[in-house]
């Protein structure tokens, strides 16, 4: 089998490969700027430079040559090479900044270079903590600057578009960003102007980066050069906790990462997932991160919005199961998760009831048949493999209209409760809610459902890929067991008492739908042993063949602290 061997270390590999990947996905780190994976390889920054050489042949008779001591004879190149582009060969020897000399000192060159007119402004940088530059710049930058002269000034905060700040004093010409709208988006909206030390990203005269993924280019960015306008100045990256999550505005399943602070989301960034939305995600979606923190409905309420104890309201739902379950109305919910729905299954069978419903939620039109989709919700995936029946919110009015239906237990449906409230009316209601609205003062009862990232729940794709959420955020009725796997992704593991930030109101009073419904269910003697999310995961992947392969990990999300800047990249960050 062919053969790599990179400082000593010898490594077999099949099929093509670009020396820098290969190197970074055999945990042998390479610094580098301009590089992407997902993108063209322009060589732009130098920062991969290494030695390469490959064993000489005899050139009589074509044998490889060894010296004495049967070590292969190797013939290096000229000059170092850009380890991004050069493919990898066999019997290639490979010299980083750890077995040359000479590496080292390039890299510290390189690294002197792009600072001679870099801004010192890591202090008030909102990339401070979590830029590339920074951290390659103390691993591998020279001691102290020989440069004493006038740094070149240029223009600062300036608005490429509604969401990205400019910084082009900050700018190293890596030209990822300009790359990403060629290559990826298509937009072509950013190019590079400018010569010499006067270089920066921009615009076309009178235009306006505002494509509908222009935000990408924030987290591919290895300076702060481009940063967020809607998060810029808010929190230092160490001060927040992050964890891998799913988004919920429609059902591509992107995979994320969500941020918080004081228990409050802050931010939302891509998670690379090659199968769903590699290393993007929509602007809109990642600045959606009122859906987690605003207008939350926390703790029990009973019509006229007045507040009961959470066990009080278990109690007076399975009363008022008991009472006129049979033959109700269940609604499902393609915003809630497979579990939830699952749950709600069973219940409405201990009451003789078969058919089920949901909501669905498509935008005609809305879709870009890349990340963004018609279909708003999450989750209807899930409720189709439960054998749900779609329905409009129209027909949802027209089959309450039969006054045959006095009850509905519904999941999370804000949404058709807004659109149209006159359906409920004159009907007992039981509904378990994500966020307020009016109609919810006029119903007979009002549980708090969490949502995605305060508890762990299945969501299936478009695609049909089964996905589980991470639990990140804390919720007033945790358990310790829960506590132990929220993230402690801080450097200060968490909020703790010194944070000058501790604000309660931004711990709701909310439980999984699934586990509502578990613990009603205790009061009416139906048998729902969900104690656990590991409970009724277990029973849901024994049912359905889609979930078999899925696996959940109950751990905390490890607390490492890297950059997001790329996923692929987790030796950016401190050790």
């Amino acid at each position: 089998m062919p053969t790599v061997t990179i400082d000593g270390q010898a490594i077999e590999f099949e099929g093509k490969h670009f020396l820098l990947q290969f190197a970074l996905d055999h945990g042998i780190e390479i610094p580098y700027f301009c590089y992407h994976p997902a993108m063209s390889s322009p060589t732009n920054c130098r920062m991969c430079l290494v030695e390469v050489g490959f064993q000489a042949r005899d050139r009589a008779t074509g044998e490889f040559q060894t010296d004495e001591d049967g070590k292969p004879v190797i013939m290096w190149g000229r000059k170092p090479s850009t380890a991004c582009n050069t493919p990898v060969g066999d019997r290639m020897f490979v010299k980083t900044h750890r077995t040359s000399e000479t590496i080292k000192r390039d890299q510290a060159g390189v690294l002197e270079y792009m600072l001679v007119n870099h801004p010192l402004d890591c202090p008030i940088c909102d990339q401070a903590g979590e830029c590339p530059l920074q951290i390659w710049t103390y691993k591998y930058g020279p001691e102290g600057s020989r440069f004493e002269n006038l740094k070149v000034h240029k223009h600062k905060r300036v608005e490429l578009g509604p969401n990205v700040i400019l910084d082009e004093e900050r700018c190293i010409n890596c030209t990822r960003c300009t790359r990403f709208t060629e290559e990826i988006s298509g937009s072509n909206q950013l190019t590079i102007v400018g010569r010499g030390d006067k270089n920066c990203p921009s615009t076309a005269p009178g235009q306006t980066f505002d494509e509908p993924y222009s935000m990408n280019t924030i987290d591919i960015c290895p300076v702060g050069a481009l940063t967020s306008k809607a998060h810029r100045f808010k929190a230092r990256v160490w001060e927040m906790a992050h964890a891998p999550s799913i988004d919920l505005n429609d059902s591509t399943g992107t995979n994320t990462y969500v941020w918080i602070r004081d228990n409050e989301v802050l931010r939302i960034t891509p998670r690379h997932n090659a199968a769903v939305n590699d290393y993007w995600m929509p602007d809109a979606y990642r600045l959606n991160v009122d859906i987690y923190n605003k207008n939350r409905v926390s703790g029990v309420r009973i019509k006229g919005d007045i507040p009961i104890s959470f066990e009080d309201g278990l109690e007076k739902a399975a009363t008022m199961l008991q009472g006129q379950g049979k033959g109700g109305f269940f609604l499902g919910s393609a915003y809630e998760s497979l579990e939830s729905n699952y749950a709600l299954k069973s219940l409405a069978a201990h009451y003789g009831v078969k058919d089920i419903y949901y909501v669905s939620h498509i935008e005609a039109g809305t879709g870009d048949d890349w990340l963004i989709s018609e279909d708003k919700t999450p989750n209807a995936a899930a409720c189709e493999l439960l054998g749900f029946k779609a329905l409009t919110v129209e027909e949802l009015k027209e089959k309450l209209a039969d006054k045959k239906i006095d009850f509905v237990y519904s999941l999370e449906n804000t949404r058709a409760f807004r659109a149209v409230p006159e359906a409920f009316q004159g009907k007992t209601v039981i509904a378990h809610a994500l966020h307020h609205c009016e109609t919810y003062e006029r119903i007979d009862l009002l549980l708090p459902a969490a949502i995605a990232i305060e508890a762990e729940g299945t969501y299936i794709n478009a695609k049909g890929l089964p996905q589980v959420s991470t639990l990140a955020k804390q919720i007033r009725q945790m358990t310790p067991e829960q506590w132990m796997r929220l993230p402690k992704s801080r450097l200060d593991k968490a909020a703790v008492a010194v944070d000058r930030w501790r604000n309660l109101d931004n711990v709701f009073d909310v439980l999984p739908g699934w586990l509502i419904i578990a613990r009603i269910a205790k009061h009416i003697g139906l048998a729902m042993p969900y104690a656990h999310h590991r409970d009724i995961f277990a029973k849901v992947q024994g049912e359905f063949e889609v979930l078999k392969d899925l696996k959940v990990s109950y751990k905390p999300p490890k607390a490492a602290f890297k950059s997001t800047q790329l996923e692929f990249a987790p030796q950016w960050g401190w050790r």
